[in-house]
């Protein structure tokens, strides 16, 4: 029988600062290298495809150390707890 409770999930502050980081120098590169940087990194999460990021500065490998479900996680909770 398989448990039907609601697991919790939850990112640790470094890791959130982490990624933090690695978001704004995978940014800085693809603006760089001329690429709408909000567009690669969405195309990134949606597929998966490193080839989404450019290879410049490491910016490629950086991201691919990032858990692209926690980044999507303290993306969203950002974005909906973001004060306008």
């Amino acid at each position: 029988m398989m448990d039907q409770s609601t697991q919790k999930f939850t990112v640790p502050t470094e890791d959130k600062e982490s990624m933090r980081r690695i978001l704004r120098t995978v940014y800085e590169a693809l603006t760089e290298k001329g690429y709408n940087p909000i567009n690669q990194i969405v195309g990134y999460l949606l597929t998966e495809d490193p080839t989404y990021i450019t290879n410049y500065n490491g910016a490629r490998s950086l991201i691919c150390k990032i858990d692209r479900d926690e980044l999507m996680q303290v993306l969203i909770r950002d974005y909906l707890f973001a004060e306008d």
